[in-house]
C-alpha cells in the first residue's frame, strides 16, 4: 500500500507520522511545495524508525508528483492555516485554487486514488475536489466530522470524568464554528445515555464547546490544531487501508440523503476499501433535522464564493 500526504505543515506531518508509526502501508510519500521541507520532515521521521519498532519508507519531496504515482490514499492538508480571527470563509479564495491543482496533479498520476481532504474550509474543498476532478463520489471524504467527534468526546469526557475510549459521541453538519451539530441525543456511554448522566444545561455547554473548540485552539496556539486533526486524518486512512468499515462522520457528497443534495456535508458513513460505502441514517428529529438544514444553508454560501472564482 501507498499513501501520499500532500502538504507538509504541522498537520500534515502529523498526519504522516501517525500513518507510519502504525504502519498503515509500505511506502508514504510526503509532498511540499516549499523546497526541502518535505524532505527534512520525511528524514527526521525515518530516523525514528528503529527507536519505535515500524517499517513503513517515508521520503519527501519538493512538488514533484511523480514521486506519488500509484497512491491508493491521497491527503491533502495544503493551503494556508486559519489565522486567529479569520473565518473559514475568508481562506477559500487562497486555498481553492492550491487544492484543485493539487487534486489534478495528482489525478496524472494515481488516477485511481482516494482523497482524503483536510484543507480548510474543508466543507467547501471537499466539494470542490469532487467538482474539479469528475470522479467517483464514493472516491472524495472530507475529514472534519472525525475531528468534530473526538473533541466532542473529549468535552463530554471532562464533563462526565470518563475514559474518552467508552464514549460513542457524533457530531454532523458543516466543520465550522456555526454549522456543526453534535448529537447530543444520540451520545451515549458504554451504551448509556449521556442525558441520563448530565444534565440539560451541562449538554448544552459541552455541545457549545464542542462547536468552538477550533477556534479555541486557534486562539491558544496562534494557528489551527494539528494533533487531533493529524489522529483523525490518520483514523480516515486507516479504515480505508484496513477495509474496517468503520462508522466515521465524513463530509460528502449528499444526494437526497438527510434532505439535502449536490452539496458536501458530514453525516455518518461506512468507511472501508472502496472510501466511502454507505450513509447512515441516524432519523433526526425535527429540531436536528432544522438544525442540520441552516449547517446546509451556510456551507452553500461558502460554495457559492467558488463561482466567482477564475479557477
Amino acid at each position: 500500500m501507498k499513501v501520499t500526504v500532500v502538504g507538509a505543515g504541522a498537520v500534515g506531518a502529523t498526519v504522516a507520522d501517525n500513518i507510519a508509526r502504525k504502519e498503515l502501508c509500505h511506502e508514504l510519500v510526503l509532498l511540499d511545495i516549499k523546497e526541502g521541507i518535505a524532505e527534512g520532515k520525511a528524514m527526521d521521521m525515518m530516523q525514528t524508525s528503529s527507536l519505535l519498532g515500524f517499517d513503513t519508507k517515508i521520503t519527501g519531496s519538493t512538488n514533484d508528483y511523480t514521486k506519488t504515482a500509484n497512491s491508493d490514499v491521497v491527503v491533502i492538508t495544503s493551503g494556508l492555516p486559519r489565522k486567529p480571527g479569520m473565518t473559514r470563509e475568508e481562506l477559500i479564495g487562497v486555498n481553492a485554487g492550491i487544492v484543485k491543482g493539487v487534486a489534478e496533479n495528482i489525478l496524472k498520476y494515481s488516477p485511481n486514488t482516494i482523497f482524503v481532504i483536510i484543507s480548510n474550509p474543508m466543507d467547501t474543498m471537499t466539494y470542490l475536489a469532487l467538482k474539479a476532478t469528475g470522479i467517483p463520489k464514493n472516491r472524495i471524504i472530507g475529514m472534519g466530522g472525525a475531528l468534530d467527534s473526538s473533541r466532542f468526546k473529549y468535552y463530554l469526557s471532562v464533563a462526565l470524568g470518563c475514559s474518552q475510549n467508552d464514549l460513542n459521541a457524533t457530531v454532523i453538519g458543516g466543520h465550522g464554528d456555526t454549522t456543526m451539530i453534535p448529537l447530543t441525543r444520540f451520545a451515549t456511554l458504554n451504551s448509556n445515555p449521556v442525558s441520563n448522566l448530565l444534565d440539560a444545561d451541562t449538554l448544552k455547554k459541552v455541545a457549545a464547546d464542542t462547536m468552538v473548540g477550533g477556534a479555541t485552539l486557534t486562539g491558544l496556539i496562534g494557528t489551527s490544531a494539528w494533533y487531533a486533526p493529524g489522529a483523525a486524518g490518520m483514523a480516515v486512512v486507516e479504515s480505508i487501508l484496513r477495509d474496517e468499515k468503520k462508522v466515521i462522520t465524513s463530509c460528502v457528497y449528499l444526494e437526497g440523503e438527510y434532505g439535502q443534495s449536490d452539496i458536501c456535508l458530514g453525516v455518518p458513513v461506512v468507511i472501508g476499501k472502496n472510501g466511502w460505502e454507505k450513509i447512515i441514517d441516524y432519523k433526526l428529529n425535527e429540531e436536528e433535522q432544522a438544525a442540520f438544514n441552516k449547517s446546509a444553508d451556510a456551507v452553500r454560501s461558502m460554495n457559492d464564493v467558488l463561482k466567482t472564482l477564475s479557477i
